[in-house]
C-alpha cells in the first residue's frame, strides 16, 4: 500500500507532533508554516513545558491526566531534552487547607515532609512544611523541544516550509491536517483564544530540579527551570482575545508570587515577558473534525504539549484508516 501524501498546515507543537507521529508510521508528510521562523506565531513557544497529567487532574477535566499520561513516553521517544524528575505541589503554612483540597482531586503523588523537600530542592529548605510529591511527571523546555521534532522531521527530509500561508482548501495533498490553532476559525468559529501571561527571569541565587507549583491565594503559580539559571513564571489565564502585552497586574501577581516560593527571586534578571492566545473550544477539551479530506485538529487549550501526543496519534489513525465522516467522532477519548 503507499503511503498517503499529508500536508500539515501550522508548525506548532500540534502541527509538528502529527508530522512527526505520521512520519513515524511511514506516512509522507509535508508542513506549511506561514511565520518566517519557527515559533514566531505559535502559542506553544510561550508554553510551560509542564508533562503533569496529574497535577492537571487537580484542575481540569479527568480526561486530559488519562489522555496526557502516554504523552511523557512519547517526548522522551522525541526529544532528548525530556527532564524526569517529577513535580511539586506546594503551599505555604497558612494555606494548607489549599494543599489538602488539591490533593482531594488528583492521585499518583506522595505526602512529603519539610525534610524530604529539603532533600529534593535544597533552596527551599526551611520554607515549607509539607508538600506533594508527583515522582512520575516530567518537564520540557518548550522551544528546544519544537527545535528537535523540526530537527527529527528534517533528517527524514521533511522540511517545514516557511512562509508559506497555506489554506486546507487549496493544498493538493490526498489530507489536509489543519493544525493553525486560532486561524482556523474561518473553519471552526467555536474556536475561543483564552490569554496566558508568562515570564522569564535568570537568578544565580536560585536552583530547582523540577517544576514547582504554588497554590497561590489569586493564581496558581508554577515555575519551571529552563536550566543556567533561567526560569519561566506562569501563568496567568484570562478570559480574553486581546493580543497585547503582559499588564503590570500580572507582572507584578506572578512576581510577587515567585518572592513568596523563594525571596531571592526578587532580585533575579527579568529576560523576557510574554502574553498569547490559546485556541480553545467550549468545553476546554481538544477536538478533531473531518470535513471531506480536511482534519482539523485544535483546542489544545492550556495543555499543548501535554496532549499534542494523543491529538497526533488521533490524526495519525484516521490518516491510515481512510475513515468515512462517521469514523471520526468530535472526541476520540472513550
Amino acid at each position: 500500500m503507499v503511503s498517503p501524501v499529508v500536508s500539515i498546515i501550522g508548525a506548532g507543537v500540534a502541527g509538528l507532533a502529527c508530522a512527526t507521529e505520521l512520519a513515524d508510521r511511514g506516512v509522507a508528510v509535508e508542513v506549511l508554516e506561514r511565520s518566517a521562523r519557527l515559533g514566531e506565531s505559535a502559542c506553544s513557544w510561550m508554553a510551560g513545558g509542564m508533562l503533569a497529567p496529574w497535577c492537571e487532574r487537580a484542575t481540569t477535566d479527568e480526561i486530559v491526566a488519562r489522555l496526557g499520561e502516554p504523552s511523557i513516553d512519547w517526548w522522551r521517544r522525541h526529544h532528548p531534552g525530556t527532564v524526569s524528575q517529577g513535580s511539586l505541589v506546594l503551599t505555604p503554612p497558612r494555606d494548607a487547607a489549599d494543599l489538602t483540597r488539591f490533593a482531594a482531586r488528583t492521585e499518583r503523588y506522595e505526602w512529603i515532609d519539610g525534610d524530604r523537600i529539603a532533600s529534593l530542592e535544597p533552596d527551599l529548605a526551611g520554607r515549607f512544611r509539607r508538600a506533594l510529591f508527583f515522582a512520575d511527571e516530567a518537564h520540557l523546555e518548550p522551544r528546544k523541544a519544537l527545535a528537535s521534532l523540526a530537527a527529527g522531521l528534517e533528517t527524514r527530509g521533511i522540511a517545514i516550509r516557511f512562509g508559506v500561508d497555506g489554506k486546507p482548501a487549496e493544498t493538493g495533498a490526498r489530507f489536509v491536517v489543519d493544525c493553525r490553532g486560532l486561524a482556523a476559525r474561518d473553519a471552526l468559529p467555536e474556536l475561543r483564544g483564552v490569554r496566558g501571561e508568562m515570564l522569564v527571569v535568570r537568578t544565580r541565587d536560585v536552583s530547582l530540579s523540577r517544576p514547582v507549583r504554588l497554590l497561590h491565594p489569586r493564581i496558581p503559580l508554577y515555575i519551571v527551570p529552563r536550566g543556567d539559571g533561567v526560569f519561566m513564571i506562569g501563568a496567568t489565564m484570562i478570559e480574553s482575545e486581546e493580543r497585547r502585552s503582559v499588564s503590570v497586574r500580572s507582572a507584578m501577581e506572578l512576581l510577587n508570587a515567585a518572592y513568596t516560593l523563594h525571596p531571592a527571586f526578587g532580585e533575579a534578571e527579568i529576560v523576557e515577558l510574554g502574553a498569547d492566545l490559546r485556541p480553545t473550544f467550549p468545553d476546554n477539551l481538544p477536538c478533531i473534525r473531518r470535513n471531506g479530506r480536511v482534519l482539523h485538529a485544535n483546542g489544545l487549550f492550556r495543555h499543548g504539549f501535554l496532549l499534542a501526543p494523543w491529538l497526533a496519534r488521533e490524526v495519525a489513525d484516521a490518516v491510515l484508516l481512510e475513515t468515512s465522516d462517521a469514523d471520526i467522532p468530535e472526541r476520540r477519548h472513550a
